[in-house]
């Protein structure tokens, strides 16, 4: 509504003047008196009716504009001024194709038709602001007269957001793992998304419409029972107006003879200010597996013997299925004091519990129970039930009843198997660690002592005899430590040929000794095998708790170092673990620290000790001895040290770095005139397990350039032992290089001469044990006649070691050995009076 004229003042501004004329009539002064006051009373109206106007008009939430009939915009509310984002006089007055240029040019013509007729017209069109972006509308004109002039009122709804709505319902539906429909009030399809198309079999290509024909489809409930469209969910919740809940049902397709099984549920869809659906949404999804799983579920129940029951708490009454019964041998089960006569005392009580609890507290019940059967057997169940507290009939307590005895015992056969050693029937390591843990954390237990035994020369036997020999042999020991033990031990294979015994000091201090006494007495009688009689006896180290360790593992670790003293002093007898062994454990511990150290501080060197020829005394070859100078515990013997690096492995690094500083040296001494020097070097027989020897040295004489015959390796006795292929490939490795292979100190170890005669080495050497007693020692004397005697049998060569005076080369002489070394001729020297010494001969 435009302003208030402004001549309206002006006329009663004359009108005024003219009431204060004195000039004209009294009459007439009042006329113009009461036409100023109409004038002004009216226009006081006319102000309030227009502030009223634009106060209404401005408080529309929604663009309102005023056209004529040829759609001039006449006025536009603060609504549609933000909307279009657009100064008044750039809209007002001009034709509405500002605000929609894709308006056609005779867009009036149907909007003033239908206005004619009494009716709304109603357009959805795309509106545009200021800055040049659209905006879809809906626009509703209606028609009204303003001061003689035919005018149209249009009110334009922002779909924006409803579009943004429409889109993400759109893509919803689509991305939607559950099937939808969308059904108007007579149940026809108005939308499907693609998971409803899916599930009910159709592909993209097919007219869904056509598809759901109700000729091509026949419908069960979840009993299978015929149903018709009526008695699906939609049509409940059209005739209702209220939501479905789920609902399982099945959809036979025809054409497909297929059956789909669906969980439905459909929610009403109201139009604005309506009591009736005017749509309804169905959703499902395809329960078809979950179904067939479910039957299946119930055949397994049947055939896993799973029985029901239910007791009624008030009455005392007790019902159960015949599987349950059955499962319960027969018996007669009124009341749950029947059940619970059944089982043994303690699981008794649990059930009891576990009802009171389920009463009181709502608490469901899981529990494994043992009992007895009618004849006497055991039986194990797991009963499981729930409270049903606010039934009207009372509260009753339901659930099942499962037959679980093989289980149990199944699982009773692998707790002991896990706990017993497959081969002797004792406990195994971990068993005994868990008892020893066990017993040490029990204070009424008071002491414990462990006894760790070792079988000696076990590995001989094993070796020499067969596994079958060793698994004979373990199994008798074990008898004989066992019945030696008797009640007051507890007794496990911890390993290999190694035992532990386990028992209580508390009331008597003697009990360890005396136990491991009775298991040496065991032991002093002869083993047999088929044939085979041989003779095996046991070191054994006691460690008692708290004193000398107060964890099973240190208090193992204890035992087994009193063991192993036990072993180095004499064999088959018993060492306990004292201050003074443990002192010796903290010794050989820095020792063995240092020496992983010591190749890498240059602390180690080699001395070379002549193997002469007995004859003449001229140098022939040389043997490097290996020597350790470290900064902190001094020159160490050869005796004190090489022992630990055996035990460690460190024997391979240090024997490695043996053989690359005797080859160095070798090939300096050619370097400086002094020909070609054999050098005898030692090899652990863990060089053969840890590494490839065979190209370890290869490598270090390529680097020198030397021939295999530079060197000649020497291996103690334990090599024939570790016969496995490994070793004899090497062994012919070694020899096609071009090496002299000897067997070092032969005679103190096992002397397996099966073993001897299929390695292919060259010779052996005659340990100084013997030497040493020649020739007044008769026993010494035969020792050396017997080694001499197969080296000429088997054509080995033959040196002498340990010599030390005149008699004993004369003896050796004699017994036809050639080459001998000893301090007789010269110690280990340094590499530069070993080269002085031979220049001359050179």
């Amino acid at each position: 509504m435009p302003p208030a004229n402004d001549g309206t003042a002006q006329i009663v501004a004359s009108l005024e003047a003219a009431c204060r004329d004195l000039a004209l009539p009294a009459a007439a002064r009042d006329l113009f008196a009461r036409a100023r006051d109409a004038l002004r009373a009216a226009s006081s109206d006319a102000e309030a009716a227009r502030l009223r106007y634009h106060a209404l008009f401005d408080a529309v939430p929604d663009p309102v504009s005023i056209l004529d009939e040829s759609g001039i915009v006449l006025d536009l509310n603060r609504a549609g001024l933000a909307a279009y984002r657009r100064p008044r006089e750039e809209i007002v007055g001009q034709p509405i194709e500002v605000l929609n240029p894709d308006l056609p040019k005779d867009h009036m013509r149907p909007v003033l038709e239908t206005l004619n007729r009494g009716e709304t017209y109603v357009i959805e069109v795309a509106n545009m602001r200021g800055d040049g972006t659209r905006f879809p509308v809906e626009v509703h004109s209606a028609g009204f007269s303003h001061d003689g002039r035919r005018c149209v009122v249009a009110v334009a709804r922002d779909l924006s957001a409803r579009r943004v709505a429409e889109l993400r319902y759109g893509q919803l539906l689509e991305v939607i793992d559950k099937g939808v429909l969308v059904l108007d009030d007579r149940g026809r399809l108005v939308q499907a998304n693609a998971a409803a198309m899916r599930i009910l079999g159709a592909d993209e290509h097919h007219d869904f419409q056509d598809y759901l024909r109700a000729g091509d489809w026949a419908m069960v409930d979840e009993g299978g029972r015929p149903i018709t469209v009526e008695d699906l969910p939609p049509a409940d919740t059209l005739r209702t107006g209220k939501a479905t809940e789920s609902r399982v049902l099945g959809l036979y397709h025809r054409p497909e003879r297929r059956l789909r099984w669906l969980s439905v549920s459909s929610v009403p869809l109201f139009a604005p200010g309506g009591r009736k659906p005017v749509q309804v949404l169905s959703f499902f999804s395809d329960v078809t597996q979950l179904k067939r799983d479910s039957a299946l579920f119930d055949r397994a129940q049947s055939l896993a013997h799973i029985g029901g029951w239910e007791w009624e708490v008030d009455r005392d009454a007790l019902y159960m299925t015949d599987e349950a019964l059955r499962i319960l041998g027969g018996r007669t089960m009124r009341s749950v004091g029947d059940l619970l006569s059944a089982l043994v005392r303690d699981d008794r009580i649990r059930l009891e519990t576990a009802l009171e609890q389920a009463i009181s507290g709502n608490r469901p019940i899981d529990l494994e129970v043992q009992g007895t059967r009618v004849d006497g057997n055991p039986l194990w169940l797991r009963i499981i039930g729930e409270a049903e507290i606010n039934r009207s009939e009372g509260t009753s307590i339901t659930g099942t009843l499962q037959d679980i005895t093989e289980r149990k015992q199944e699982q009773e056969t692998l707790r002991v198997r896990a706990r017993t050693d497959p081969l002797t029937g004792l406990l195994n390591r971990d068993a005994m660690l868990y008892e020893l843990e066990t017993r040490m954390r029990d204070a009424l237990h008071g002491g414990i002592a462990v006894l760790y035994i070792d079988l000696d020369r076990f590995k001989m036997v094993n070796d020499v005899l067969g596994h079958a020999a060793g698994d004979d042999l373990l199994n008798a020991a074990a008898r004989r430590i066992a019945r030696a033990a008797g009640t007051e031990g507890l007794v496990a294979r911890f390993g290999g040929d190694e035992f532990l015994v386990a028992c209580n000091t508390r009331d008597d201090e003697a009990r360890p000794e005396r136990i491991a006494d009775a298991i040496l007495e065991a032991f002093s009688e002869s083993f047999r095998f088929e044939k085979e009689e041989f003779a095996i006896t046991a070191s054994i180290g006691i460690a008692r708790s708290p004193r000398d360790g107060d964890r099973p593992q240190v208090l193992i670790q204890n035992a087994d170092a009193a063991m192993y003293d036990s072993k180095r002093r004499i064999l088959n007898g018993r060492q306990a673990f004292t201050p003074e062994l443990a002192q010796s454990q903290e010794n050989r511990l820095r020792m063995e620290n240092h020496l992983r150290r010591a190749a890498d501080n240059d602390e180690f060197r080699l001395v070379y000790q002549p193997q002469v020829d007995l004859r003449d005394g001229a140098t022939v070859a040389a043997e490097a001895l290996i020597r350790w100078q470290n900064h902190q515990l001094g020159e160490m013997r050869p005796d004190h040290f090489i022992g630990h690096a055996e035990t460690t492995g460190d024997i391979v690094r240090i024997g490695g770095w043996v053989l690359r500083e005797a080859c160095r040296q070798v090939a300096e001494w050619r370097d400086a005139g002094l020909g070609i020097i054999r050098v005898a070097v030692n090899v652990s027989y863990r060089q053969f397990l840890v590494e490839d020897l065979a190209e370890t040295i290869r490598k270090a004489l390529e680097e020198h350039r030397l021939p295999g015959s530079a060197l000649e390796l020497e291996f103690t006795e334990r090599v024939l032992i570790e016969d496995a292929p490994d070793t004899l490939r090497t062994f012919a490795a070694l020899r096609e290089m071009g090496m002299i292979l000897t067997i070092d100190d032969f005679g103190e170890g096992y002397s397996a001469l099966n073993y001897l005669r299929r390695l292919p080495i060259h010779g052996l050497k005659l340990s100084q044990l013997f030497v040493e007693g020649v020739p007044g020692n008769h026993s010494d004397v035969a020792v050396c006649q017997a080694v001499a005697g197969i080296a000429r049998s088997l054509g080995l060569g033959l040196v002498a070691e340990g010599i030390e005076s005149e008699a004993q080369r004369r003896f050796m002489l004699e017994l036809g050995v050639p080459v001998g070394q000893g301090f007789l001729f010269a110690p280990g020297l340094p590499p530069d009076e070993f080269a002085r010494r031979l220049a001359p001969q050179r």
